[in-house]
C-alpha cells in the first residue's frame, strides 16, 4: 500500500496550492481519508477529514473556510485545496487513510488512520 502526497511548494501569503495523495496498492472504498500537518518542533496536527461513509468534512478550526477536502473514489485520490495561506500554514502536509466508522473527533488523531504517505512541504512566505 503505498500514498503518495504531491503539490507541496513555496507560496506567497495570501495565495493558493492544492496538495493531492494518490493511493494505490489495495481498495480504498469506504476509507476516511484525511491531512495532517507537522512544522518544526511541533507535534502533527490534524487538518482535514472527508469521510468514506457518506463524505462528511471535518476541519481543523485553523483552516475552516480556507482550506477544502475532496476525493475521487475512481482514481483513488484525494485532494487538499488551500486558499488564503498564512506563514503559520507553513508545514509538511501528510496524507492519510482509515477504516471504519468513525464517532466524535477520533477522526482528527493520528491512531485513527493506517496508512500514511510521505510529507509534501508547503513554505508560506509573508
Amino acid at each position: 500500500v503505498q500514498l503518495q502526497a504531491s503539490g507541496g511548494g513555496l507560496v506567497q501569503a495570501g495565495g493558493s496550492r492544492r496538495l493531492s495523495c494518490a493511493a494505490s496498492g489495495r481498495t480504498f472504498s469506504g476509507y476516511n481519508m484525511g491531512w495532517f500537518r507537522q512544522a518544526p518542533g511541533k507535534e502533527r496536527e490534524f487538518v482535514a477529514t472527508i469521510l468514506g461513509n457518506g463524505g462528511t468534512t471535518y476541519y481543523a478550526d485553523s483552516v475552516k473556510g480556507r482550506f477544502t477536502i475532496s476525493r475521487d473514489n475512481a482514481k483513488p485520490t484525494w485532494y487538499l485545496q488551500m486558499n488564503s495561506l498564512k506563514p503559520e500554514d507553513s508545514a509538511a502536509y501528510y496524507c492519510a487513510a482509515g477504516p471504519g466508522t468513525w464517532y466524535d473527533t477520533w477522526y482528527a488523531t493520528t491512531a485513527a488512520y493506517r496508512y500514511w504517505g510521505q510529507g509534501t512541504q508547503v513554505t508560506v512566505s509573508s
